[in-house]
């Protein structure tokens, strides 16, 4: 049972609570922690989690010597958030980078693996030797992708889709054999539903500044060969920029420990979901599903969209109950998805993995989105003569798949591995987890959406909204969602400025 707190007098200490044990939420607690200390005020920060264990999806656990990854198996380093806070709280040199050796992608085409040309970033070539000769498109499609230069930049106009601008640009082979298996693998959304501007801004920034992608591409190249994957030891690059992923040499979990090992003064408390958060005249009140009602100076929201709306349904105003802030929250839809894990005796396999894995375009009417081979993609993953593979079904693309049950699931992902690597043995052991309602979808006009979402909340001084729901659903985007969301509340309750510049209610700009 969890205590209620009387309201804080001007001179006793804050009582901030944190809603969401997620990476978001557990960066927002951290922050706090580290605010307190530096600005030498005094806290009382309570964590509220409705699961028994904190970190969402980042769960890691190692299984007969293979480390099996729950969620999310790694983050980019070109967002600083990450990095910087691994920094701040000293395991930097725990992290790893991927694999040089073993860099290509592949792309299923008719049934068979073909290897994403070299050089060949999401959507754009820039090296134009390996994309002629590759098999990937069709000779009509690569003259229809080569138009891109020669096609004149759009008007500056609203948002649009990832499918719309691809096809615009390089046309619908472009969009169908590369753009949308590789960024639905990320975002598991529909390319016609996607928000470039909310996903990938830079490709429309090229346009604005190049006049084409292919330019912009080139020249990005020019100016950061590093970054793009050159002089990696002459490792050949495709597909996504995997030299920018890193992960961590015991799994990402190693993160989330850590960060609750340096913040000790949390109270944090397990399996205590929120049914309602209200303000009143001078705090906030927190209603727990056991129905404990918590008193708190700030408040900061790091659960999922939909949760979050369920929370601020009866948010009240001087002139009444404002339902708009809940509304749209509620209007970020979610998919849900699922990961399979197949560890395999290298022995039973017919040829040696080759690259990072595959991802499955929507054309090809398969049951998985990507397969990731783990035990190539970074090290220490799996022990010498092991292969573990990583099967993602399910999303926006997919979601009949999703409600497979478990041996169906299973069976799905044994098939598909046995028809595109060859692979008949069975595994050596298998784990599937399940992650419902956990990936937000940004749709066409999600910003706007985010902006509207902004200026409710951040009428109401003390509440603060973080997590993946709104600009980034990378780590990196979730631990700078929740840092900032952690500054607003902290400038909100205490004053003064908790950072250089304030950023929006949302904690995400």
């Amino acid at each position: 049972m969890i205590t209620h707190h009387s309201p804080l007098a001007a001179h006793r200490s804050r009582n901030i609570i944190v809603i969401g044990g997620g990476i978001a939420g557990v960066a927002a607690a951290h922050r706090l922690v580290e605010l307190q200390k530096a600005k030498g005020i005094e806290l009382k920060i309570s964590l509220l989690e409705p699961n028994n264990w904190l970190g969402g999806g980042i769960r890691s656990e190692r299984i007969e010597g293979c480390l099996i990854e729950w969620g999310p198996d790694a983050f980019i380093s070109y967002k600083p958030w990450g990095i910087a806070l691994c920094r701040r709280i000293g395991i930097d040199s725990e992290l790893i980078r991927t694999n040089d050796a073993h860099r290509t992608t592949y792309v299923v085409r008719k049934g068979r693996l073909v290897p994403i040309p070299d050089g060949l970033f999401l959507i754009a070539p820039t090296k134009f030797a390996p994309f002629i000769t590759s098999s990937l498109f069709s000779p009509l499609g690569k003259l229809r992708m080569g138009m891109d230069l020669l096609i004149p930049r759009a008007p500056k106009e609203g948002d649009e889709s990832l499918a719309s601008f691809v096809t615009r640009r390089l046309g619908r082979e472009a969009l169908d054999r590369i753009a949308q298996p590789l960024v639905s693998g990320v975002y598991t959304a529909r390319p016609e539903n996607l928000s470039l501007r909310a996903t990938m801004p830079r490709f429309l920034e090229m346009e604005e500044e190049y006049g084409s992608v292919i330019r912009g591409m080139l020249a990005e190249r020019k100016s950061t060969p590093a970054a793009s994957g050159e002089k990696q030891s002459g490792a050949r690059m495709s597909g996504a920029r995997y030299s920018m992923f890193v992960s961590f040499r015991n799994g990402l979990q190693a993160l989330v420990e850590e960060l609750m090992k340096q913040m000790p003064e949390v109270e944090i408390h397990y399996q205590c979901g929120v049914r309602r958060v209200n303000q009143r005249e001078n705090d906030w009140l927190v209603e727990t599903d056991k129905g404990d009602l918590l008193d708190a100076d700030g408040v900061i929201i790091a659960a999922p969209a939909h949760a979050a709306a369920k929370m601020l349904r009866g948010l009240c105003e001087s002139e009444g109950i404002d339902s708009s802030l809940s509304e749209n929250l509620a209007g970020i839809e979610y998919a849900s998805s699922a990961i399979v894990h197949l560890a395999y005796r290298e022995a039973d396999l017919p040829k040696p993995l080759d690259g990072f894995g595959f991802v499955v375009p929507a054309k090809e009417n398969r049951s998985i989105i990507a397969c990731s081979f783990t035990s190539v993609k970074f090290e220490a993953r799996a022990p010498e003569g092991i292969a573990l593979l990583r099967c993602f079904i399910g999303g926006a693309i997919q979601p009949e798949c999703y409600e497979l049950d478990d041996a169906d699931m299973l069976a799905a992902s044994r098939r598909e591995v046995r028809d595109f690597l060859g692979i008949t043995a069975g595994p050596m052991f298998h784990t599937l987890h399940r992650h419902p309602l956990s990936m937000p979808q940004y749709a066409v006009g999600h910003l706007d959406l985010c902006d509207r979402i902004e200026a409710k909340a951040g009428a109401h001084a003390g509440l603060a909204l973080a997590g993946s729901a709104f600009r980034g659903v990378g780590i990196p985007d979730c631990i700078h969602s929740g840092e900032t969301a952690a500054e607003r509340v902290i400038e909100d309750v205490v004053g003064g400025d908790a950072r250089s510049e304030r950023s929006p209610a949302l904690g995400c700009k």
